[in-house]
């Protein structure tokens, strides 16, 4: 059992970016049989972030227009030091796109865009 992970998660997660997040949410337990294991909503009701179990993976969700949206694919990574790989990823020439943060989902998150334009999440529970 890990401390630094959810005991029921992959170390390696999608994480989509999309401008319609409840569809791709409905898609994914329809055509996947997914299950919706957490949802954060906005304000107005829209998603700002889910996540769906699909047999031992999940799939995070990020709802609305943002400018990230069309910038590569974006992958989530739990890992035993969140600080620790965001400051080597600086330290290898990744560009710096969330300061490592204490979350409401008690997560403690950054992240970073690597040459290849994919942007990583990384998080310690």
């Amino acid at each position: 059992m890990s401390e630094w992970k959810p005991a029921t998660y992959p170390s390696v997660s999608p994480y989509l970016i999309c401008e319609d997040a409840e569809s791709i949410i409905r898609f994914l337990e329809r055509v996947f049989d997914g299950a919706l294991v957490r949802r954060f909503d906005r304000p107005d009701g829209s998603p700002m972030h889910a996540e769906v179990r699909i047999d031992d993976s999940i799939v995070m969700i990020g709802g609305g227009a943002t400018v990230q949206q069309s910038q590569g694919p974006h992958i989530h990574v739990y890992v035993r030091d969140a600080q620790a790989v965001c400051d080597r990823a600086m330290q290898h020439g990744a560009q710096a796109v969330q300061a490592p943060a204490r979350k409401r989902d008690d997560d403690f998150r950054g992240g970073f865009r690597d040459a290849a334009g994919t942007t990583w999440r990384v998080a310690t529970q």
